[in-house]
């Protein structure tokens, strides 16, 4: 107790000295809490962004190629009416893509269009009796076995769920392959209940020599929804094929069993994930080697990355080396004035150590003055730093910004803020992109920083650094000569 006494009488007695301490260290730790608060922020939103637009795989049609290809095809490609189109991935592909060490997970769903011929239930689609067009004839589909299409399974997909839109009103949701859920309209159109077993058919499309395969789904009705949905598709034509009432929810392995056996009428939509962004370049072989057609391109999307991370990047290193530079000079004027002080001081701490003190207890007083010091300008600094950080933070983001748009004056990047699912199309209910596909990735215009539990423990150990940088002279002083010697050296 009587250490940390005389060391607080000490911290008063020599005012002077210990203010301009103190000026230094509240400075020192002022800036390191703006730079770290700024530092830690960026590297957040830098890792976030690197899952997102790093680990998400693109897989897209290589219009590059595609354009420098000769006419007349080649490759994948075919050719209609003097124009070249490339081979569509089939369903196949895409669950073949699926299997692979290098996706942390893959987010997909199947939809196929369906109708009744012998072989079915006797169904009616609801809404049928104002539908014009009877049903939807695709071109080339002659074969007199072609199933005429008039609702639609949809496999997988449960976000109409999740919103609200949709909700089962009686029985559950589906636990297993070959169940159902249907509309209560298309329930009340075919007097359905729960229990019962309906059996459906689906045709592929036509193959070389223009017949279609036959698919036939026998479904048990396990659950009937209530539906909030628009009855129609938007920007469709009003049909009972595109009438959201004839949805017939099933599980996404349903329609995805047949289709790994071969062609069906059903179409697989994919957004694959992978466990890190290095290993694109693997997953992109390993795709190549399942079939995967030199017309399509496997990328993340880089330039939307670095539209977005590049002011962060170079907003994480300006604060980096500017707390560098700030600790080296502190610390160096710190260890210049603790000398200074020692000098002063040479006599009270021979004094000391002649009563009898021991050479650990001398330099824990020393040590204690300057950490009490500290102390105050930790609690201070760190108000001062949460307070300026912001500030800074956006005068140093919209440098960044405006240097980037100078270099790159005419460069947009684009690139999708989420996911790509290619196969199928809106009309059979698959999702072609992620929300805000082909708009241009926005760089942030701020970025709202904040104190955390790890920049308080950095700053705290920058404190403690500077407390040991601020004593180090007094401690080498009192540990390396005697008090006699102390003594001798006072003149």
């Amino acid at each position: 107790m009587y250490i940390i006494q005389n060391a607080f009488q000490n911290i008063l007695r020599n005012r002077g000295r210990n203010i301009l301490v103190a000026v230094i260290i509240f400075a020192v730790i002022t800036t390191s809490v703006v730079a770290l608060i700024i530092n830690n922020t960026a590297s957040g939103i830098i890792d976030d962004y690197k899952a997102r637009f790093g680990s998400e795989v693109t897989i897209s049609p290589n219009r590059q190629m595609m354009q420098a290809r000769p006419a007349g095809g080649g490759g994948g490609a075919y050719t209609t009416g003097g124009r070249a189109f490339i081979e569509p991935i089939s369903p196949q592909q895409y669950l073949a893509f699926a299997d692979s060490e290098f996706l942390l997970y893959t987010d997909m769903s199947a939809s196929a269009m369906a109708g009744c011929d012998e072989h079915c239930s006797d169904l009616t689609a609801y809404g049928a009796e104002n539908d014009a067009m009877g049903g939807l004839r695709m071109a080339g589909m002659d074969d007199e076995s072609y199933i005429m299409p008039r609702f639609r399974l949809i496999g997988g997909e449960w976000e109409d769920f999740d919103s609200g839109l949709r909700a089962v009103d009686e029985g559950r949701m589906i636990e297993a392959d070959n169940e159902c859920l249907i509309s209560w309209e298309f329930a009340g159109a075919n007097r359905l209940s729960v229990g019962d077993s309906i059996t459906i058919g689906g045709s592929s499309m036509p193959d070389l020599e223009g017949e279609v395969q036959n698919t036939y789904y026998i479904l048990t009705v396990v659950g009937v929804y209530d539906d909030l949905t628009e009855e129609d598709v938007p920007g469709m034509f009003a049909s009972s094929l595109m009438n959201r009432r004839n949805e017939i929810l099933v599980s996404f392995d349903t329609l995805a069993a047949p289709a790994r056996e071969g062609p069906t009428g059903a179409s697989v939509s994919a957004a694959y994930t992978l466990k890190d962004p290095s290993m694109l370049a693997s997953f992109e072989a390993e795709v190549r080697a399942k079939g995967l057609s030199g017309d399509y391109a496997v990328s993340t999307d880089e330039d939307g990355y670095n539209t977005i991370v590049k002011p962060l990047g170079g907003l994480k290193s300006i604060t980096l080396v500017f707390l560098v530079v700030v600790l080296i000079l502190g610390a160096i004027i710190l260890i210049l004035l603790s000398t200074i002080s020692v000098r002063e001081r040479k006599y009270e701490i021979g004094v000391l150590r002649a009563m009898g003190l021991k050479k650990s207890k001398v330099a824990l007083g020393l040590l204690s003055e300057v950490a009490m010091i500290t102390i105050a300008c930790l609690v201070l600094g760190m108000c001062a730093g949460v307070l300026a950080a912001q500030k800074v933070s956006d005068i140093l983001l919209e440098s960044q910004i405006r240097q980037i748009e100078e270099s790159n004056e005419g460069n947009t990047a684009f690139g999708p803020s989420g996911p790509v699912r290619i196969g199928g199309s809106a009309a059979m209910g698959m999702r072609i992109g992620g929300p805000g596909m082909g708009s241009p990735a926005q760089a942030l215009k701020e970025m709202d920083v904040r104190l955390d539990l790890a920049t308080v423990a950095q700053v705290a150990a920058v404190s403690l650094l500077l407390a040991a940088m601020a004593s180090i002279a007094g401690i080498m002083h009192v540990t390396k000569y005697e008090p006699i010697k102390i003594l001798s050296e006072r003149n």
